[in-house]
């Protein structure tokens, strides 16, 4: 799952990278409005973690030029301890969640879960299809009860594929969301994470659609 941090503050934007890539997102940066916005345009997001003051384009202009463009990503907005009218304004311009800053780390990431679990349509922190159980919160994953040990990448793509368990991802969408930004993204490494994850899965639980992609399926 891919997410975008925007955050001015470079020391904040350090803590919320580290903290966001050590629960196996993967995460892009952007530390004013105007990047944001062009990156929201025209990337894929799993969520966004948008700061409202931000320089050359405040976090609201941001939000509302998303939200005018159809784009629906799950946004949670950082605000200022006294900034109630910026948290009644960021959920007015499509805000899905507030956070008031200082803030404590696991509340942000799970907040960060519940956005996505939610974009999906999914009400618990463990996903399961079949015997197969992935839990966000503790970014593990079992089978029949008995951990499954997986790769960094590894792990991004079953979690990909379980929030959109049912569903034909192609291999642009699992490419636009588990690899950070500038990462040199091939179509082949794909294929080898998936090969991997076949080989650690029931048989068949992982489907390939010809021409369109892979889909998970629950398998016993």
């Amino acid at each position: 799952m891919r997410i975008l941090v925007v955050e001015d503050e470079p020391t904040l934007a350090q803590q919320l990278r580290q903290a966001l890539g050590a629960a196996g997102y993967a995460v892009v940066a952007a530390d004013n409005g105007e990047d944001a916005h062009f990156l929201g345009s025209v990337e894929a997001f799993d969520a966004v973690v948008l700061d409202l003051g931000l320089p050359r384009m405040d976090g609201i202009t941001v939000l509302g030029k998303w939200r005018a463009a159809k784009i629906a990503v799950p946004v949670l907005i950082l605000t200022a301890r006294d900034g109630w009218h910026e948290k009644v304004a960021g959920i007015d311009a499509g805000a899905d969640d507030y956070l008031t800053k200082p803030f404590h780390m696991e509340e942000l990431l799970a907040r960060v879960r519940a956005l996505i679990r939610r974009a999906g349509g999914h009400a618990s922190a463990t996903l399961t299809c079949g015997a197969l159980a992935l839990d966000t919160r503790a970014g593990r994953v079992s089978l029949n009860g008995q951990p499954v040990i997986l790769t960094s990448h590894e792990f991004r793509v079953l979690s990909y594929l379980m929030h959109h368990q049912g569903e034909v991802v192609s291999r642009t969408d699992l490419n636009e969301h588990i690899y950070e930004q500038d990462f040199d993204r091939d179509s082949n490494t794909i294929e080898v994470f998936i090969g991997r994850l076949r080989k650690k899965l029931p048989p068949g639980a992982i489907e390939t659609v010809r021409g369109l992609g892979y889909r998970l399926v629950a398998v016993q």
